[in-house]
């Protein structure tokens, strides 16, 4: 005779767990100053797209309950003296703009399960020098790239023969590459199984499977750079919009996501 199992109900997220982890992020990502602790006021909230779809309606109210919540913290925090380190005085805690910023997105990248939360936090819509920000998740994932995803990106990011336009040096987990640019078009990420890119990184996840994008006009020898990713673009210092196709400098430094970082040069010769 067939046993019957229990089907166990999935996993659903609450607004209060959000809120929750909205709180012990901002915790964890705070950094210490001389006389005060900065903490993060922007927030990015990836959920499951099931999840997302259910919140999405509600995703206003969520927001400005979480924004109280999280001045209420900051207000107990200061209170009580501010937070406290061992052998050292009490410092009061703040932010390093008005406000808070929260951006509730269905998660693109198959990572987030029913029923979790995964939340990057950043100080300020500018780089900290040495601060990378903050990801939190309810459920510890362990990373998935392998060395045969390795061989296989190294490959993907092969030279192409014909004129090089440009170079780009890196340093990723693989050790230290060149990428010589010989196409118009160059997609920059973690790729994947399903998602091809001209230079594959070998990193975290905190670099997005397709991160940015270089064009270059034919005409003109012009670069532009677009960000395509969760966690951010900076060029030689300065965050750029997301989504936005702005012109690269000849000679950048630019940084996925505080983690990676390539030095890209117009080649003339």
């Amino acid at each position: 005779m067939a046993q019957s199992g229990t089907v166990q109900p999935m996993p659903r997220i609450s607004g209060q767990i959000i809120i929750d982890e909205l709180i012990r992020n901002m915790e964890l990502g705070r950094l210490e100053l001389g006389y005060s602790i900065l903490v993060p006021c922007i927030f990015s909230v990836y959920l499951h797209p099931d999840d997302y779809a259910r919140l999405t309606s509600v995703q206003d109210l969520l927001q400005e309950d979480a924004k109280r919540a999280l001045s209420a913290c900051l207000a107990g925090w200061n209170a009580g003296g501010g937070l406290l380190r061992r052998n050292a005085p009490r410092k009061a805690c703040r932010t390093a703009a008005n406000g808070w910023w929260i951006g509730l997105f269905a998660d693109s990248e198959s990572t987030v399960p029913p029923g979790d939360v995964e939340i990057h936090s950043e100080l300020n819509d500018r780089a900290q020098p040495g601060y990378r920000g903050t990801k939190t998740t309810l459920i510890e994932r362990a990373p998935s790239v392998t060395s045969a995803r390795v061989a296989r990106d190294r490959e993907h990011t092969r030279l192409r023969s014909g004129p090089v336009f440009a170079e780009i040096r890196y340093q990723d987990e693989s050790g230290r590459q060149t990428y010589l640019v010989t196409q118009n078009e160059v997609s920059i990420g973690r790729g994947g199984e399903d998602l091809w890119v001209d230079l594959a990184l070998y990193t975290t996840d905190e670099v997005s499977r397709e991160h940015l994008r270089l064009r270059r006009d034919p005409a003109s020898g012009e670069f532009k750079i677009t960000d395509l990713s969760r966690n951010g673009t900076w060029v030689n210092s300065r965050r750029i919009a997301g989504n936005v196709e702005v012109s690269l400098p000849d000679r950048a430094e630019i940084s996925l996501a505080e983690t990676v970082s390539l030095t890209f040069e117009v080649r003339h010769d």
